[in-house]
């Protein structure tokens, strides 16, 4: 399953979940307003997409509209309130990974 992980600068939430779950999915990770700002191609690729607030989904189907409809898309709410890979975090991230496992199948 190929998974897309969002945030706004993907600096640390989105770039912590790429990594936390690489070996067992197919992941990548992108930025709202970032550097490396999410594409067509990475939602195309991507079988499920996890942003962390609710106002990055809206940002998402307003950039994106055709995609956004096509693609299942999940918000784990997750603030942003930690550094890269911070123990908290990869916690959190470990727990909305479990809680959305069933919606993957």
């Amino acid at each position: 399953m190929n998974i897309l992980f969002i945030c706004n600068q993907n600096k640390n939430r989105s770039k912590t979940a790429e990594l936390l779950f690489k070996d067992n999915f197919a992941t990548k990770s992108a930025g709202l307003y970032a550097q490396k700002k999410v594409s067509a191609k990475e939602l195309t690729w991507a079988d499920v997409v996890v942003v962390m607030e609710e106002e990055q989904r809206h940002e998402v189907a307003k950039r994106f509209p055709k995609l956004y409809l096509q693609k299942r898309i999940l918000n784990w709410n997750v603030p942003d309130s930690y550094l890269f890979n911070h123990p908290r975090l990869v916690e959190l991230l470990k727990e909305k990974m479990e809680e959305s496992m069933e919606l993957f199948s």
